[in-house]
């Protein structure tokens, strides 16, 4: 007789388990309304902080840094941790989350003597990019400003240039996070390219918290220099100049460093990263025990 045709005798077959299926995110701490919305802000206040010499008018008083470095200082601390706790409020961040941030911090301004005033290489820019992409671009945010500060409680880096590190790194792991999704071989072109655009705009915009003391009445070359009150096309370009005169030396081997160390060991540190990130289970919902019975 067929086994076709023969009788169903026990029990019924158990019920055949769905296959799991994998989501790859762009980021494993989602970004929610509260935390873009105090990314938002503090990036804001950054612009203002850095494009405030070349939109001054003639004769003002905050033409350069020297004064409101401190302030912005104070101003700057507050909303990195706004971002945070906004972060923990929208559920993107818990306990593991604000430990794996201190971690990376720790790691950014731990690599950060090794190349710190030696032509620009500076191996924390790894830690930043690649925790931005892989954790989220609020993440990324943190990581950057948080980052900077411990390394400059490091380096013996405090001073009046400190907020504007701490903004423009900040801007680099926002930058990764937000990058369009990939994978693979296509994923690390994407980063390496990033990684150089990042390196040498943020030596570009950390020129501005001092390039405007640089003005002819110093003795400095009147294309290169700042000229209170000129028109912002005018400055933008003599900025433009003296950051390709005087900038790119140090950051084309910032640069050429970190993409270097994206394509060398990218691939396995996102891995890594969100392997972690998958144990930590970031965005898994808390269940209470008494909630079960109800």
């Amino acid at each position: 007789m067929s086994s076709d045709l023969a009788p169903r005798t026990g029990t019924a077959p158990a019920p055949r388990r769905s296959r799991q299926t994998t989501v790859v995110r762009r980021g494993a701490v989602r970004m929610g309304p509260r935390t873009t919305a105090m990314v938002v802000v503090a990036s804001a206040v950054g612009l203002v902080a850095f494009l405030w010499p070349l939109l001054a008018p003639a004769g003002s008083t905050i033409v350069a840094h020297a004064q409101d470095a401190p302030w912005i200082f104070a101003v700057t601390l507050p909303l990195v941790l706004a971002v945070l706790l906004a972060d923990v409020a929208d559920g993107g961040l818990d306990a593991k989350g604000v430990a794996l941030l201190g971690v990376l911090s720790a790691a950014a301004a731990a690599l950060r003597p090794f190349g710190s005033g030696h032509a620009g290489f500076e191996p924390m820019w790894i830690v930043l990019v690649l925790g931005g992409r892989a954790l989220g671009p609020g993440f990324g945010f943190c990581l950057g400003a948080t980052g900077m500060f411990a390394s400059a409680l490091i380096t013996g880096g405090v001073g009046p240039w400190l907020p504007f590190q701490m903004l423009a790194a900040a801007w680099v792991g926002l930058g990764a996070g937000l990058l369009p999704r990939a994978s693979g071989r296509s994923e690390t072109v994407l980063l390496a390219a990033y990684s150089a655009v990042a390196c040498i705009l943020y030596g570009f915009l950390l020129n501005l918290w001092f390039w405007p003391f640089l003005t002819t009445d110093s003795g400095f070359p009147p294309e290169l220099s700042y000229v209170p009150g000129a028109p912002f096309a005018e400055n933008l370009a003599h900025w433009l100049r003296f950051d390709v005169a005087t900038s790119l030396g140090f950051d084309i081997p910032r640069a050429a460093l970190t993409v270097v160390l994206v394509v060398v060991a990218g691939r396995s540190v996102l891995l890594a990263l969100r392997r972690a990130s998958r144990r930590a289970a970031f965005d898994a919902p808390v269940v209470f025990a008494g909630d079960e019975d109800a």
